[in-house]
């Protein structure tokens, strides 16, 4: 049996395909990428999917994989992180003109605060703590972005059809 993109385990009896949800992306169209092309990491299948879109799209003029780095203050620690931004991109619009953009790729219920609960889970507090470094890592992408003439969006299964 051969298994591309993933691994299979035998757990009590049962055959188990585990597929792998990162790697390493190989552009068609290496010249379009900003960065090193030999080393272009996927951390999920929506980003893979993203920049199969990137290299394909003749309206795409160039893109990068997380060679924007943003620092901002986190609100859990209060220390300044480094935001390694998903995507930078350059596009041609319909009307002819060339617009960049930072873009961030997320579960749409991590763009939302979660839901309040009576009890404070460890899952809440967890969902919640990753709520707020994203409202801040996303404000300092967003002012970066417009220091620069830039747009940021965040794009989420909605936006990727999957």
């Amino acid at each position: 049996m051969s298994i591309v993109g993933g691994h299979l385990n035998i757990y009590e009896g049962y055959y188990i395909l585990f597929m792998a949800y990162s790697g390493v992306f190989k552009p068609h169209n290496p010249k379009k990428y900003r960065g090193n092309f030999r080393n272009i990491i996927y951390r999920s299948l929506w980003e893979r999917k993203f920049m199969i879109f990137c290299d394909g799209n003749p309206n795409i003029l160039q893109w990068g994989s997380e060679e924007v780095v943003i620092p901002y203050r986190s609100p859990v620690d209060g220390r300044v992180h480094r935001y390694f931004v998903d995507f930078n991109i350059k596009i041609r619009t319909k009307s002819g003109e060339v617009k960049k953009y930072l873009i961030e790729i997320k579960p749409k219920k991590q763009t939302v605060p979660p839901p309040e609960s009576k009890k404070k889970t460890k899952t809440y507090r967890s969902s919640a703590m990753t709520y707020l470094k994203n409202r801040a890592k996303w404000e300092a992408a967003k002012d970066w972005a417009e220091d620069r003439q830039m747009d940021f969006m965040i794009l989420t299964e909605d936006h990727l059809g999957v």
